[in-house]
């Protein structure tokens, strides 16, 4: 499935995994890193690599929070732009996965990859 998006995302630059990021950041600005990496299902080492060349870029911010060990992230004008770029190509894949795999099972992955985020977070706050 990644391979999927990364060719659909390769004209704009980006792989699927720094695209969900910025995308991460646009639906929630000023989220913290922790948080992040608990939405998105990530280890906070693998959060740090990939954050990594999206802040080389200009297109992360990071200011402290209220508390001195957090870090509160925020996308900058440029890495808007670059989202907004991407957008359109991350948009026309989803449409022809959509369209290759049919509404039924378009609509089941769909429910099943929320039931396996909802079943995995249940594991994690079980551990």
């Amino acid at each position: 499935m990644s391979q999927f998006y990364d060719a659909a995302l390769r004209p704009s630059g980006l792989r699927i995994t720094q695209f969900t990021l910025l995308q991460a950041l646009t639906l929630a600005p000023k989220i913290s890193q922790r948080q992040l990496s608990e939405l998105l299902e990530i280890d906070s080492t693998t959060l740090t690599r990939t954050l990594a060349p999206l802040r080389r870029k200009g297109w992360l911010r990071s200011v402290a929070g209220t508390d001195r060990r957090e870090v509160r992230l925020s996308l900058t004008a440029a890495g808007r732009r670059q989202y907004l770029h991407a957008l359109p190509y991350w948009r026309t894949a989803q449409k022809n996965l959509q369209r290759a795999l049919g509404s039924d099972d378009w609509n089941h992955l769909i429910e099943t990859a929320v039931r396996t985020a909802e079943a995995m977070t249940t594991y994690r706050n079980n551990s």
